[in-house]
């Protein structure tokens, strides 16, 4: 397949985060203050304005208050200006009223690009200032009135952090804009500390109606508050108006400002008939000395304030609440009356679903809605709403269906990919992870959202046609719960001293879930009524360096008694097992193996929809399968670039435990060399389901087979769920058929998948794993299901189950035959995996052929585990011969060992015998640890000159100790291993 190049196609969305954390890129953190000593004492109060400003700041939940420098003379300010960057300079301007006018001069020369403000001591030196006003449009930014509030410190500086950021930060993040008309400094000295403080207390409340958010966000989200622009003529009015029109939260003007450069009686009124105009529904507010300006605000649909009225605070403060949607939102009747009250968006939608018909009819005709919105920074579904009209429905009930359809497309889209705090409301979709409780996801859980985020970062639908690409719904408990978990049962020194597992998990098991975790478990089922898998996440689990591949618990539940305590005590108790699944030999074994320390892992747990419909009392996926994007054992023009898969019907327990499986390459699909009496006998006999019948469910005595039964392949047939998945094999000539019409052994090929393309699963994986091997950096491994049934535009569903990497050390040694001595040849071997030279291994443990029975695989299985027991206890690793596949859970293909029983062995080979299969289990946990681990694996199916284990030399050696299957012999100098990965060959001689 043609390389994808990922840069190309990864298109990442960004989320709130991303986008707050761009905003406001100018920041005013240094100020100089220029002032006398006199005029800065009035201000400065003996040493309290520093406290007073951070007080200020700290009150509406800002979160850096700007330094203050303060100099008394153009000598030091000049100084302070050269040594250090300011950022914004004030000009105090007191009994001396020309200094500061020069002084602005000077400072813009230098440095023409730093803002600078005035601040007059009182309205009365305003004058002075109106009749300077075109000696100093050049050199001062502004001109601000003391009255006597450390606020109007706050006010400026936003002012000017709003001006320099109002661009990018309406490009970028779509922020809300308040329009200020105002050229009187005594009102818009008093108007900006008055807007900037209730934006800032509704910017705090819906923080605050968010709940469960950090404090990093609740700094960026600040950032997201509405800016408010004032200006002080009609032209600059427009230009705003007509830049950030679909950002203009409301307009508050003046009555008479200039306009064509002189004083205008009507530019306030014709500014705000332009507003109203543009049909966007913005409010407005008109202001005045004079009362019969009331009349004319309310012919051009504006709400009117007097500028002389004792209340203008209160007055400005009522017009926000109520006409910009600060504050919560009230539902309310034809006349007026309360009938309902929404605190957060959360409440709102649930509201919106059952107020009366009335109430809706009253807020959709006065725009009341979208206002409350976009005052809250919903601004996509504000701007949504705004466009329709009440006469564009037909009836109440589909106006109320649009709104909360909208509702639902843009928590949708917001979410797309993240993940989320939980929410009773939100489970319903594979878009995003639902985090139920804090701290990391875990290995497997990391890999979870980082495929959740993949999916909705690349449009699928245009490499990969006909089949949609999608994860479970999935919901993961972080590790802080562990920890949690286990200081509320106070176990910590009793499960880390002894480390027995029998005492831990019953200590698990009697132990309490955390309240708040357990409440929200009991939300989560209300919620989820399909059957879910509960899933280990361990910190370690599928890691980059050291995957823990299939060493912990996975759980799966029916998740359907009708009594919901019933249910929620399944869920417990898997969740319990999978915590002291950390505990169990073989993971204490893998522990040791990694040398990691057991105390350094904590376990994060996954709540996963399964995969898959319900038929005849029996739920399980059409097709479940593992894929690797580096195939160790390619042949004929495979490359072992191009990868392969391995798949099967039900549940991927029986992929990953390695039985006989569809083995394909994604890239050659049709490929298929074997002979048909060895795809006869090596094709798929029964299947893995849950039993959805079953009642009185004991995961504690049954473990992860609790709910899990194996049928046979014909009741998948019955099922009608061997369509595309089989084939016939006709006796009369002597070939496979995709026909199950035709009497005969069925043969699971899916060669109506593989073979005719009518679902194009492979072209899924060679897509899935070309992307994924770019995106880690390393191969990869995925798990996935199938599901055949119609989902969305109609196709079939490609479920990502999991990713990890495929971890190959890449130590490359190239063996030349020509200086290989034969005769000290103890294996030769040209088909394997594994790099590099070994050269510190004495010991061998062999099995004696003469006495292999293939019913007694388990037998053999413990023996080995005890052999390797002792090789631990010993610290020596061994080379390990044996028939057939090992790590299978089928007894009869291969010796059912786990990781942990053979985990000392550095090189594994698997000899052939004759009706005993020989191919590796690939796709298994086993095989996975087995790569990861860098152990060198090798088979020989029989001996030949090319391909031989030399058993005459293994009897000669010293015997350390023989069982009854397996003999250990020690080699007096180290044996020498070298592993040529990329041509697959291997030889182990000795000196």
């Amino acid at each position: 397949m043609e390389e994808i190049s990922i840069s190309k196609i990864y298109k990442r969305k960004k989320n709130d985060r991303d986008i707050f954390q761009e905003l406001m890129p100018y920041k005013v953190k240094e100020i100089l203050l220029i002032a006398t000593y006199y005029d800065a004492y009035t201000i400065v109060r003996e040493g309290q304005f520093s406290d007073k400003i951070v007080g200020e700041y700290l009150q509406l939940n800002l979160y850096a208050a700007p330094r203050f420098t303060s100099v008394a003379t153009s000598e030091e300010a000049a100084e302070a200006l050269e040594t250090r960057h300011y950022d914004m300079v004030i000009l105090m301007a007191g009994l001396d009223k020309e200094s500061p006018l020069e002084l602005s001069k000077q400072i813009k020369t230098v440095n023409p690009d730093i803002p600078v403000l005035v601040l007059v001591n009182n309205n009365s030196d305003l004058a002075y200032f109106d009749r300077a006003a075109d000696k100093i449009k050049n050199n001062i930014d502004r001109v601000f009135v003391w009255n006597g509030s450390t606020k109007i410190f706050m006010a400026m500086t936003k002012y000017i952090e709003d001006k320099m950021n109002l661009e990018p930060d309406t490009k970028s993040g779509d922020v809300r804009v308040i329009l200020l008309a105002e050229d009187s400094v005594k009102y818009y000295s008093r108007y900006l500390p008055l807007l900037y403080t209730s934006i800032m207390t509704q910017t705090q409340k819906v923080i605050s109606d968010e709940g469960d958010i950090d404090e990093l966000h609740k700094i960026l989200k600040m950032r997201a508050r509405p800016k408010v622009i004032l200006v002080s003529t009609f032209e600059d009015a427009v230009e705003v108006v007509d830049k950030y029109l679909e950002n203009l939260l409301c307009v508050i003007s003046d009555v008479r400002f200039a306009r064509d450069g002189k004083l205008d009686d009507d530019s306030g009124v014709d500014l705000i008939k332009y507003v109203q105009a543009k049909n966007m529904k913005i409010p407005c507010l008109m202001q005045s000395h004079d009362t019969d300006n009331a009349i004319r605000a309310m012919q051009v649909d504006a709400d009117f304030i007097n500028k002389n009225s004792d209340t203008l605070a209160l007055d400005i403060y009522n017009f926000i609440y109520t006409k910009l949607g600060f504050g919560d939102f009230v539902f309310r009747n034809q006349s007026g009356t309360r009938v309902a009250i929404a605190k957060s968006m959360e409440e709102f939608e649930e509201k919106l679903k059952y107020i009366p018909d009335e109430s809706l009819l009253f807020h959709s005709k006065r725009n009341g809605i979208s206002t409350w919105l976009m005052a809250r920074g919903e601004i996509n579904v504000a701007k949504k709403l705004r466009r329709y009209q009440i006469e564009d429905f037909k009836s109440v009930k589909d106006l109320r269906k649009f709104c909360l359809d909208v509702f639902e497309a843009s928590r949708i889209k917001q979410l797309r990919g993240r993940i989320i705090r939980f929410r009773p409301n939100i489970l319903n979709s594979n878009n995003y992870v639902v985090r139920l409780g804090r701290g990391s996801l875990g290995g497997k859980g990391r890999g979870l959202a980082f495929l959740s985020n993949f999916i909705e970062n690349i449009y699928f639908k245009k490499l990969i046609k006909d089949i949609n690409i999608s994860i479970p719904q999935t919901a993961i408990i972080g590790v802080d719960e562990y920890d949690n978990f286990i200081e509320k049962n106070d176990l910590y020194d009793k499960i880390y001293i002894d480390k027995n597992y029998k005492k831990v998990k019953d200590l698990f098991l009697k132990g309490e879930i955390p309240e708040k975790l357990s409440k929200k478990l009991r939300l989560y089922l209300e919620e989820m009524k399909k059957p879910i898998a509960v899933r280990s996440s361990g910190l370690f689990e599928d890691s980059l360096m050291q995957p823990f591949a299939g060493v912990y618990a996975t759980y799966l539940l029916p998740n359907n008694d009708s009594d919901i305590e019933v249910r929620y005590q399944q869920l417990i108790t898997a969740i319990k097992l999978i915590y002291a699944s950390i505990f169990t030999p073989e993971a204490q074994s893998y522990f040791s193996a990694v040398d990691y320390k057991i105390e350094e892992e904590k376990m994060a747990v996954i709540i996963q929809e399964v995969v898959g419909q319900e038929y005849n009392g029996k739920f399980y996926p059409n097709i479940s399968g593992v894929a690797q994007s580096y195939n160790y054992y390619p042949f004929s023009y495979m490359k072992p670039e191009d990868g392969f898969a391995v798949i099967a019907i039900g549940l991927g327990k029986y992929v990953v435990g390695g039985e006989k499986t569809h083995r394909f390459c994604p890239e050659h699909p049709k490929l298929q060399l074997a002979s048909i009496e060895d795809q006869m006998k090596d094709s798929q006999k029964y299947f893995y389901a849950i039993d959805m019948k079953k009642e009185n469910i004991d995961l504690i005595k049954d473990g992860e087979d609790a709910v899990t039964i194996k049928y046979e392949l014909s009741e998948a047939e019955k099922d009608g769920n061997l369509l595309h998945c089989a084939s016939v094999y006709d006796f009369q000539n002597d070939r496979i058929e995709p026909d199950l019409s035709l009497r005969g052994p069925r043969v699971v090929d899916f060669a109506n998948i593989l073979k005719y393309n009518q679902v194009p699963v492979a072209n899924a994986l060679s897509v899935l794993l070309n992307i994924f091997k770019q995106a880690m950096g390393a191969p990869v491994e995925i798990e996935f299901a199938v599901d055949l049934s119609k989902g969305k535009d109609g196709n079939p569903t490609f479920h990502l189950l999991q990713i990890k990497p495929l971890i190959r050390q890449e130590m490359s040694i190239d063996i030349d035959m020509s200086k290989v001595v034969k005769d000290k040849l103890v294996m030769i071997a040209n088909k394997g995996m594994g790099n590099g030279k070994v050269d510190h291994i004495r010991d061998v443990i062999y099995m004696d052929l003469s006495k292999f029975d293939r019913t007694k695989t388990e037998e053999m299985a413990e023996e080995m585990a005890l052999l390797n027991q002792k090789m631990k206890e010993q610290d020596r690793q061994y080379v390990l011969f044996g028939p057939g596949r090992w790590g299978t859970r089928d007894k009869f293909t291969g010796i059912p060992v786990l990781w942990s029983q053979i985990s000392n062995a550095k090189v594994i080979v698997e000899q052939g015998l004759e009706d005993f299969p020989l191919d590796a289990s690939l796709g298994s946990h086993f095989f996975h640890n087995v790569t990861s681990m860098n152990v060198g694996y090798f088979s020989i199916k029989n001996n030949t000159e090319q391909n031989f284990v030399n058993i005459e030399i293994l009897d000669k050696q010293e015997k350390i100790e023989q069982v009854h299957y397996f003999k250990h012999v020690r080699f007096k100098e180290p044996l020498e291993v070298l592993m040529d990965g990329k041509k697959q060959t291997s030889v182990i001689s000795y000196k």
